[in-house]
């Protein structure tokens, strides 16, 4: 059979969200090997198995709506595809679902997350609700062309919600442009909060970031 592309769709938890974007490159590669799968590999001196994950994850984010693409050149159902990687995969790593995609990375809009914060004011949401009220919201974000810059991240990011949680956090769902165009990282908005805090004398932090969906342009879900 000609090569078909494949997307597998896992989620990143427990201690498995330490593992950087490169060692999860390294970590994809051994399971396929491991797991025997009849993959394409790449042409020229030195093959290697083709991997592309449409939006890599930060170090430290948990995700539900991760994807790693592939092709596969035998016929091989992609319950099969799952239950193989599954019993190879380290703790923390878990295949949701395996399927033909249709979505392109080009396709990828906006990232949304779930942010729980904590302040030691004992209000974490007023907190978070005066914060994002203001003008403007300027953080420092390093690109490859012009090195580190200064952007104001307030009319990229949509609050969906901002809810009380247990001891006075908060949690904050919200939605940040991703993608190949624009990409923001959600700890960034959250180290702006902690930043602003700081300067009030309050001290806050960041209890975890959990990456909840990916969206296309039309809205629809990526994965």
């Amino acid at each position: 059979m000609d090569k078909k592309e494949v997307r597998a769709v896992f989620s990143k938890t427990d201690r498995a969200v330490y593992i950087s974007h490169l060692d999860l490159m390294r970590t994809i590669q051994r399971a396929v090997k491991r797991a025997k799968l009849p993959v394409w590999y790449s042409e020229g001196f030195n093959p290697r198995i083709y991997l592309c994950f449409p939006l890599p994850l930060a170090l430290g984010v948990y995700s539900e709506c991760e994807a790693v693409d592939f092709y596969v050149i035998e016929d091989i159902s992609f319950e099969e595809i799952k239950e193989r990687l599954n019993k190879v995969l380290p703790d923390g790593i878990h295949i949701n679902k395996v399927y033909e995609p249709v979505n392109k990375n080009k396709d990828i809009s906006q990232a949304e997350y779930n942010i729980c914060m904590s302040c030691s004011s004992g209000d974490t949401a007023a907190q978070f609700e005066a914060f994002m009220s203001a003008g403007k919201i300027e953080v420092k974000k390093r690109t490859k062309k012009k090195g580190e810059v200064t952007i104001d991240i307030k009319p990229m990011t949509e609050i969906l919600s901002v809810s009380a949680g247990d001891n006075g956090s908060a949690q904050i769902l919200c939605r940040l442009p991703a993608g190949v165009e624009t990409n923001v990282n959600a700890a960034v908005l959250a180290d702006a909060f902690i930043e602003k805090c700081s300067e009030k004398g309050i001290t806050a932090e960041c209890l975890y970031v959990k990456r909840t969906k990916i969206l296309c342009k039309d809205q629809a879900e990526f994965v």
